[in-house]
């Protein structure tokens, strides 16, 4: 198998994490893409030319990460993601609160990072920083239905907070979620997330 990735991705870190957390990173050759640039190779796997893109053995290709996490668990037995009961639905939406996290925070990060200072939205950027405050205080607020044994929805809760880490650290305030900080700052140390930290 082949993944397509940016070293800066949240989305392409998550489905890595779920590589080296089932036991698959072996079988994948990772493949670092600038997606700013033509990627033909990218575009046959994703004509939408967005990472993670992984390509089978049989040349199929599956994108979008949550697609992607789906099949490698499904290649491990489901180990991160039980196929029934409430847990199932649990996990999902962590899963979906986290992307939506990344989603913000990737929005308020190109906003600053791709537009002169004159083309830039304020209103925009300070509803991502509204979602992503909300987002954080739910987070703090319910963290104890996350559950201690590793799920898919710890690996995307560490993507999205790891982003928040490398991009907007300043949204992070040890003071607003002593829990959540708590909670990830030996997540952090995990093996998987020492080897896919953004650079």
């Amino acid at each position: 198998m082949k993944l397509f990735y940016s070293p800066t991705s949240p989305y392409a870190r998550k489905v890595r994490m779920v590589a080296i957390e089932t036991g698959l990173a072996a079988q994948i050759d990772v493949i670092s893409v600038n997606v700013a640039q033509e990627q033909p190779e990218l575009f046959a796997a994703n004509p939408l030319g967005k990472v993670p893109a992984l390509v089978l053995a049989n040349g199929e290709a599956l994108f979008d990460s949550p697609v992607i996490c789906r099949y490698l668990d499904s290649l491990s037995g489901n180990t991160l993601l039980p196929l029934s009961g409430w847990q199932h639905w649990e996990i999902l939406r962590w899963e979906a609160l986290a992307d939506g996290l990344m989603d913000a925070a990737y929005n308020r990060v190109m906003e600053e990072r791709s537009r002169p200072e004159h083309e830039r939205s304020p209103a925009a950027m300070a509803r991502w920083e509204t979602e992503i405050t909300r987002t954080l205080q739910h987070v703090e607020a319910r963290l104890d239905t996350l559950g201690e044994r590793l799920t898919l929805a710890h690996l995307a809760l560490g993507a999205a907070l790891g982003y928040l880490e490398f991009r907007l650290p300043h949204l992070l305030q040890a003071a607003a979620y002593p829990q959540m900080l708590a909670w990830y700052a030996p997540f952090r140390e995990r093996p998987a997330m020492q080897a896919t930290q953004p650079s």
